[in-house]
């Protein structure tokens, strides 16, 4: 129970010194002799040790042990850090970051000993001791075992069964639904991130096997299943699960039938069960796992608290602490005015109210702030493995990392800049003797860059290579079948790009571990959307080509222009509104069966607001037209409504699964009167 309890603390402290001692090495490699960075290397694999002993957790401790001392003999020079001795401490980083991601995940540190990388550390300091070091066998724990078939029998808690019956009284069809990917796919996770995010446009999913964690962090083989409420047919969903590129197979099971035909004595069995053993994704679990399985409660609660505690700098907590003082008196000023104040002095204390409300959200936004350093320090030790493994000789250039974002964005933006940051490793950069044959240095260069810019925050990935082959695109393009040989003559330079965010679409020539398998820049573009960004790209042949991202500061608060479109409010995100124009119906003329209106020498189209969201209203069209001038990237749309009521802070709050895969709209706000007003997504109304 004592573990437990700080168990929340060691996984944080763990994070930040694996975090420096990826740093560290990655400088002890750049110059082996810096005895500072040696020291620094020390100091975090003995806290490691001293803190994973603590907890119980000794095969860490015990790795960490024979780390330290290899560190310690090249800190006393009886050893000399070379590029096999930098590769066994990258390991061993390797095997403890997978040693936190199982505590993480269920308290425990797994069973995998990795005895060949202690192996290796004790060769390097004892040549006598290498044959009777090495791993006697090449066991790595229950890593691959599967726990049984995913739909090989239907076990349901009784939380599983109400919402099965419930549905079935709405007329909802509930699925158990198998996906099975091929043989061939390397980003398992990437690929069942575009299933998930596929199924969840039609259906409520109540659980996944294995859970939604283990899928994440590839902990599957190459299966997993689901049980998933569902208005649409079963055929309806097979069909847009099978359209995902790299699955191979789709096996959906109604179950229907099974919840009309379970009786009152097996719904209280299940009831009982599930008091017993509320680990709902567990099938055919074998007696010998049931240790593991009756903790399971508290290591998933453990999961939830640790995925989402943040360190906060007590001087932001005092500023807060201060203001909440404030607000308490100028709440107690407002009771004693409401008996004997006077309209005036009322007046003048609300507006003060408003302007600490103001402090206390400008306070409470600080404190979610996390700054991009914890994305971007995994950076450099990706790049480095990469072009060791392709050959190439690359520099990561990181610049703006103390730029700081909500912690939500936080958590979501890691995965779209490995794509890119890999597409510009692998695309991107030139070998060094090509570089050399057209006059460039030998070593080629990728900066990431970030900054703030008004309520968002610009992220660019750029690399100073080949840039994007736009022939090469259209000759594929037409290949795979995306488009016609007469329709892509037709497109842009900018629009001919933007294929490369089509699913499954890949340049390459050949599939490798790094890239050619259509998985990446869909999956960039879909997260990054799915954040209320966008991702723009400029590319300069044989100079390079930039990608950049463009994210909100927050999810939580924002500045949004309130308009009418017929009875109805919506609001209009401000970071996407460019200007306002009053035009007449005279202005607007049609254009290959588009509306436009000319600004400023330039054509701008027109969106109907009334007919995108259906909007049904009895007045007649009037003579003069307002227009919302919104922007998405380079391109800039005119979104024509009845009236703006203004400008407002609003608080962001999420529909809800059922209403996912509602296209035009982001979620919904509630006004100061109480109506609610939807937000409007203008990344997929234009």
């Amino acid at each position: 129970m004592n573990a437990n309890k700080y168990l929340d603390i060691f996984i944080e402290e763990t994070k930040e010194h694996l975090s420096s001692l990826n740093q560290c090495l990655l400088q002890l490699e750049q110059d082996a002799g810096n005895i500072e960075v040696l020291n620094e290397i020390f100091r975090a694999a003995h806290t490691l040790k001293g803190m994973s002993g603590t907890m119980g957790f000794t095969r860490m401790a015990k790795l960490t042990h024979d780390m330290e001392n290899v560190l310690q003999a090249l800190r006393n020079k009886e050893i000399y850090a070379n590029t096999h001795i930098i590769d066994v401490l990258f390991k061993c980083l390797d095997a403890l970051d997978d040693y936190l991601n199982n505590i993480i995940s269920s308290g425990q540190e797994g069973t995998n000993d990795n005895s060949e990388i202690i192996a290796a550390l004790n060769k390097i300091i004892s040549k006598d001791n290498a044959e009777s070091n090495k791993a006697s066998d090449g066991n790595t724990g229950n890593k691959g075992q599967n726990a049984g078939g995913p739909n090989s029998e239907h076990n349901f808690t009784i939380y599983e069964y109400n919402a099965m019956e419930k549905a079935l009284e709405m007329g909802l069809n509930t699925y158990s639904i198998t996906v099975i990917l091929s043989k061939d796919c390397i980003l398992k996770s990437a690929r069942a991130y575009i299933v998930f995010n596929t199924l969840e446009k039609y259906s409520d999913i109540i659980r996944s096997v294995p859970s939604i964690e283990d899928i994440e962090d590839e902990k599957f083989e190459f299966e997993f299943s689901v049980l998933a409420i569902s208005k649409e047919s079963g055929e309806f969903l097979e069909k847009e699960l099978t359209s995902v590129s790299e699955v191979e197979k789709v096996i959906i099971d109604n179950l229907n039938d099974v919840v009309a035909n379970t009786k009152i004595n097996e719904k209280n069995e299940l009831a009982d069960d599930s008091k017993k053993d509320s680990d709902s994704n567990a099938v055919n679990v074998q007696k010998d796992q049931n240790n593991q399985d009756a903790s399971s409660d508290k290591t998933a609660a453990s999961k939830l608290k640790t995925g989402k505690t943040l360190r906060i700098d007590i001087e932001r907590l005092d500023t807060l602490m201060n203001l909440t003082g404030e607000l308490i008196i100028t709440k107690t000023r407002l009771k004693d005015l409401a008996r004997s104040g006077s309209i005036e002095e009322i007046n003048d204390t609300v507006e003060y109210l408003e302007r600490i409300t103001t402090k206390i959200n400008d306070a409470v936004m600080k404190v979610r702030m996390v700054p991009l350093e914890t994305v971007f320090s995994r950076f450099p030790r990706m790049v480095r493995d990469i072009a060791r493994d392709i050959g190439k000789e690359i520099s990561l250039v990181i610049s703006g990392q103390e730029t700081e974002v909500d912690k939500t964005v936080i958590d979501e933006i890691g995965e779209p800049l490995i794509h890119l940051i890999r597409n510009s490793a692998d695309h991107g950069i030139e070998t060094a003797e090509e570089r050399q044959k057209i006059g460039k240095p030998s070593e080629g260069h990728i900066y990431l860059r970030a900054y703030q810019d008004s309520n968002n925050v610009v992220i660019e990935v750029e690399d100073d290579g080949k840039g994007i082959d736009t022939e090469k695109i259209k000759k594929k393009a037409v290949e795979k079948g995306f488009i016609t040989k007469e329709k892509i003559e037709e497109l842009t330079e900018s629009e001919i790009i933007e294929l490369l965010f089509m699913p499954s679409f890949s340049t390459a020539d050949k599939i490798t571990d790094i890239s050619g398998r259509g998985v990446g820049l869909d999956v960039v573009k879909t997260k990054i959307e799915a954040l209320g960004g966008f991702v723009e790209v400029t590319s300069n042949r044989g100079k390079g080509s930039k990608f950049t991202i463009r994210i909100p500061l927050t999810l939580a608060i924002i500045q949004a222009l309130l308009v009418m479109v017929g009875n109805e409010k919506y609001t209009i995100p401000l970071a996407s509104v460019k200007q306002i124009v009053n035009i007449t119906k005279d202005e607007l003329k049609v254009v290959q069966k588009q509306e436009v209106f000319m600004l400023r020498n330039s054509v701008i189209p027109v969106i109907r607001l009334k007919k995108v969201l259906g909007v049904v209203s009895g007045e007649e069209e009037k003579q003069q037209c307002t227009l919302v001038i919104v922007k998405k990237g380079e391109k800039v749309y005119g979104l024509m409504v009845d009236s703006i009521m203004g400008q407002q802070e609003i608080v962001q709050k999420p529909l809800g699964k059922l209403l996912s895969g509602v296209k035009t709209v982001t979620g919904a706000t509630i006004l100061g009167n109480g109506d609610v007003a939807l937000i409007l997504d203008v990344n997929n109304i234009v």
